[in-house]
């Protein structure tokens, strides 16, 4: 039994328990995704906490909270961003990163791609209408991806949608990208890794 905290007379179990005891019954990886990114985003634990976790627990149960908890260590932040992590890593291109900002040869900032594969010099954004499509968000992703052209960068767009309904053809345009981006000199730019709280 896990050690307990108790919070105004109510025994609890510490939160990284609480959420994985919940999370161990689900078999379907959406809602296990949703349920350990809310946890770890609104900073109830962390992946660390999460994997010690289960380190100390029956295996039982624990495999879908093993593979989320692979993508939160690869700096996932959404569904969206692990669904699209799944999609590179099965369409076989070369290795990707996240949360990198990227920046012209004269140190002006270019972008910081969903995903960025910085042997190709190609970016992906996967953006949704939510948060894409109002004017100002609008204007801020033309400017953005006219700074991609400027540097010569190949950057492909993807509604979240078309990544569970249509992953294939999702592939598809990856791969014919990457192969664009393999067939041109890679663009003068320089890549920055920052932290998750960048």
């Amino acid at each position: 039994m896990p050690d307990r905290r108790v919070i105004e007379g109510v025994p609890l179990a510490a939160p990284a328990r609480a959420v994985l005891d919940g999370v161990r019954r689900i078999r379907d990886l959406e809602p296990v995704r949703a349920l350990l990114i809310e946890a770890i985003e609104t900073g109830l634990c962390t992946v660390d906490e999460l994997s010690a976790e289960l380190e100390s627990g029956s295996r039982r149960g624990t495999a879908l909270p093993r593979a989320v908890l692979r993508e939160l260590a690869a700096d996932v932040k959404s569904v969206p961003e692990a669904e699209a992590l799944a999609i590179w890593e099965k369409a076989g291109l070369p290795s990707a990163e996240r949360n990198v900002k990227i920046y012209d040869a004269f140190g002006n900032y270019i972008g910081k791609p969903d995903s960025w594969c910085d042997e190709l010099g190609m970016a992906w954004e996967v953006d949704s209408y939510a948060f894409h499509f109002g004017r100002d968000a609008y204007r801020k992703t033309l400017h953005r991806n006219n700074r991609y052209a400027a540097a010569g960068i190949v950057v492909v767009q993807t509604l979240p949608s078309r990544i569970r309904d249509e992953p294939e053809k999702v592939m598809a345009e990856l791969r014919a990208a990457a192969q664009a981006a393999a067939q041109r000199p890679r663009p003068d730019v320089t890549v920055v890794r920052t932290d998750r709280a960048a």
